[in-house]
């Protein structure tokens, strides 16, 4: 449709055309309802200071402290405890003086006076893993009683033997909850350290039912254990410049936040076991055979894993057991943690990496695992390791430690510490036996493969994140599970297309979108323990994040940049979210204060529709040539009156029709007709255009193109670039990317100008799926039909029948049990008063 513009100037026309112009509602949004989506998030971030610049890196004095340790352990397999003893160095970097110290006492959440437990609730009382659905009334699960069980048949926590100082004086120390405070003698001056020695034991968990990072796993069916070991020992507490002390409970969600340190660390285990740890061991000669030794300096150059334990060896210990013992020795340099796993089940697999790094050239990969793990986990461990390390340190720095371990403690899930992880899977019972090169072997699920290979990416990752730049898990979760997160799904993609990170859904930006528009949700930025829905939250939310960041607002070179100038300035430092935010917008030069504060500080989710589109050509003001045209453009696109064409169908004829001599001026000449007073208006309009304004209008005339007006919508609140697909009548497409900016003025509505050579036929957002959107039904203009397909239904309501049920053969425990089924049925007691 053709459009006549009457006006004085229009040049004034065509610069208004040019320009985006927000609508009716973002003038009036000047006052009331206004809200600056696009304000600097300095406002809200911590001062600078001489700890922490405005740049985001670390400032001219920083300091972190650091507490060195050297243990003795004892591992008694038979009553499944722990004997240790400990002398820790800890030095005072900070500028303050210290009256005490904090250490971390993370056995004792496993008391059943702990904080944690005395403020479970119905939900989680099954443990992390086994979370109940009380939607529906009360429901309690297995977990629930097994873990009730497991805390009532065993005495858990730290048993504190013995706390002296150097000389071997008493201290006084006070423990409350999870935490201990110490009470110095003297105060600790900036620049002095102090040093004390600590003996205690505690009984491990039976990891499975009480649902902890660390413990044991029993397999009935030879009476073998696996032991893995994890905050096993205390452990300083972090004192830091925003926090001071870091002595928040450890409530079970939100995870650690430690001090770099040097460990020696003697492991006295079963002389048949195998032992995984932080750290290079130091005495292979008195604990591998010599054939062991061999192997071992075998896999440093080999192209594929060697076996160090074959599965005949492991097989092997697990039938003869010993009372003998042996300790392992390992030395760490420069960790937060240490952790440790021990087994007479474990087969061992090495294999060597090698890396650009003057520091450190060379690293072992290695994996630890029962057989019950085979045969995924030797083709897949390892492998996984290797391809970990490659991936991530192109985005940030060499791997900076010696080893990078593997070990299988469970079936599923993960946890990470310094050169050493805990990762499921491994093929479920109930898997079916298959052959492998004409051996025995259990076949695994799709699920179970992807699974494996996903979490030992993401747990080596966390070596890297936080392990390396050292964030306070504590308060931040997203810092390193949501940047690792991010991390490992880049990896997933890079191992091979198509990864099934997300289930059915590989782009985690079709699958984030659900968590974002529910309604029991939380900022991203809030504290670990608050957290509601905390895997999406913490993991999913964040990797979608910065997917979106480093693929559509910034682009991979300036986010890759960014991304590892952030990891080489934390590198063994602390960063908070305000040194991540701070860096990722110094090192790009991208003003990033509307990302963060969309992204991390608030809910909103990305939702964006093409409301509507209007096409225009510049109208020349010439009544020979536009009149002429709006008569034609009339009759096209409205049609006649049904009435009328229908009266003319039936040969019915108009009174005009019947008496020709009522016909007048009027009926001659329609309103499209061009009077001299149109002439004489186009010439006095002509005449009063400057001659800048007359070249433009006449190379506007000339060009005759398209004018589209779109008025894009934010319904999901959360600024958004719009990858935006244009396609032309003649079948070819245009992609163009709007920037966030746009929304600068008006988070809620604009409209915007596009000026093109031939017609559109469509518009459409994100079709590459790169930003989020919740709706893609409101991303086309004109609207898509939704296609899919319905299943017919059947009612396929089963009626008990009594008869048949009583003659049915009753089914063995091997028969079928439901492994699935995790509730128990409760019989409700009538009280009466």
């Amino acid at each position: 449709m053709r459009f006549s513009l009457r006006t004085h100037s229009v040049l004034f026309v065509i610069a208004l055309l040019l320009s985006t112009t927000a609508s009716a509602d973002a003038i009036r949004q000047t006052k009331g309802d206004y809200y600056d989506a696009f304000r600097q998030l300095d406002v809200d971030l911590p001062t600078p200071n001489v700890y922490r610049t405005a740049s985001g890196a670390p400032g001219s004095q920083y300091w972190q402290q650091r507490a060195s340790h050297k243990i003795k352990v004892e591992l008694d397999e038979a009553a499944r405890r722990i004997n240790g003893s400990e002398t820790i160095e800890y030095i005072n970097n900070s500028p303050d003086s210290l009256r005490y110290i904090w250490l971390q006492l993370d056995q004792n959440r496993f008391r059943n006076d702990s904080l944690e437990r005395r403020s479970e609730t119905a939900v989680d009382i099954g443990g992390r893993r086994n979370l109940a659905d009380q939607s529906a009334g009360d429901v309690i699960n297995f977990a629930a009683i097994s873990r009730n069980q497991a805390y009532a048949d065993t005495l858990y926590g730290y048993e504190l033997k013995k706390v002296v100082d150097s000389k071997g004086k008493p201290l006084h120390y006070k423990v409350i909850d999870t935490m201990m405070r110490i009470d110095l003698p003297q105060t600790l001056r900036s620049g002095q350290k102090t040093t004390f020695s600590i003996d205690w034991a505690f009984n491990i968990v039976n990891e499975v039912p009480v649902s902890a990072r660390g413990g044991y796993e029993h397999f009935a069916d030879n009476d073998t254990y696996i032991f893995f070991l994890a905050q096993w020992f205390p452990r300083l507490a972090a004192y830091t410049d925003y926090a001071g002390w870091q002595h928040k409970a450890f409530l079970g969600r939100g995870e650690f936040t430690l001090e770099f340190g040097d460990y020696e660390v003697e492991i006295t285990v079963p002389a048949d076991h195998v032992v995984s740890a932080t750290g290079a061991l130091q005495n292979a000669s008195q604990v591998l055979t010599s054939e062991q030794q061999k192997r071992l300096k075998q896999a440093e150059t080999a192209k594929t894993p060697v076996f160090i334990v074959t599965p005949e060896e492991a097989a092997d210990n697990e039938k003869e057991g010993t009372s003998k013992k042996k300790t392992w020795i390992f030395k760490a340099d420069n960790v937060r943690d240490f952790a440790w796993a021990s087994s007479r089940k474990f087969i061992w697999d090495a294999m060597g990496h090698r890396q650009e790094s003057s520091s450190r050239p060379f690293v072992m990969a290695m994996s630890f695992y029962p057989n019950e793990a085979e045969p995924i986990w030797s083709k897949y461990s390892t492998q996984a390791v290797l391809h970990t390390m490659d991936i991530y340190s192109s985005f940030s720095f060499a791997y900076p430690y010696p080893t990078a371990q593997s070990v299988n403690t469970w079936k599923r899930g993960g946890m990470e510490y310094p050169m050493i992880t805990f990762n499921g899977y491994r093929a479920d019972d109930t898997d079916p036996e298959t052959t492998v090169d004409g051996a025995p072997a259990r076949a695994y699920s799709r699920a179970t493969k992807y699974g494996l290979i996903g979490v030992i990416i993401h747990e080596i990752g966390h070596i890297y994140f936080p392990m390396t730049v050292n964030s306070d898990e504590r308060q931040w979760t997203w810092m390193d599970e949501g940047i690792n997160s991010f991390l490992d799904y880049v990896s997933a993609i890079a191992w091979e297309e198509n990864f099934p990170s997300y289930g059915d859904n590989v782009n985690v930006l079709d699958s984030i979108t659900e968590y974002m528009v529910s309604e029991n949700q939380v900022p991203i930025m809030t504290q670990s323990d608050s957290i509601i829905q905390f895997g999406p939250n913490a993991y999913s939310k964040p990797t979608a994040a910065l997917i979106v960041l480093r693929e559509t607002v910034m682009g991979r070179e300036l986010f890759d940049f960014a991304f590892k100038e952030y990891a080489t300035r934390w590198k063994f430092k602390r960063p908070t979210p305000s040194d991540f935010f701070r860096t990722m917008e110094d090192a790009s030069g991208v003003d990033l204060d509307w990302f963060w504060r969309g992204w991390f500080y608030s809910t909103d989710h990305v939702d964006v529709s093409i409301a509507n589109v209007r096409e225009y050509k510049i109208s020349s003001e010439n009544p020979e040539i536009e009149f002429p045209l709006n008569r034609a453009e009339v009759a096209a696109e409205i049609p006649e009156p049904l009435q009328q064409s229908r009266n003319r169908e039936e040969g019915r004829k108009t009174r005009l029709d019947r008496y020709p001599e009522l016909a007048d001026f009027y009926n001659e000449n329609d309103r499209f007709t061009v009077t001299n007073q149109d002439r004489n208006d186009y010439a006095e309009m002509l005449a009063g255009l400057e001659d800048s304004e007359r070249t433009a209008l006449d190379r506007a005339i000339k060009e005759d193109q398209f004018i589209y007006f779109v008025d894009f919508e934010n319904l999901g609140g959360l600024p958004t670039p719009m990858p935006l697909l244009i396609t032309y009548a003649d079948g070819t497409q245009e992609s163009m990317m709007i920037p966030a900016e746009i929304w600068r003025r008006n988070y809620k509505a604009v409209t915007k100008s596009f000026f093109r050579d031939q017609p559109i036929v469509s518009f459409e957002i994100d079709h590459q799926h790169q930003i989020a959107d919740a709706d893609f039904s409101n991303n086309h203009y004109p609207r898509k039909i939704e296609k899919s397909r319905l299943e017919i239904f059947k009612d396929d309501e089963k009626k008990r029948n009594l008869m048949e049920g009583y003659f049915t053969r009753l089914l063995d425990a091997k028969d079928g049990v439901d492994k699935e089924s995790k509730e128990v049925p409760l019989t409700p007691l009538d009280h009466k008063d």
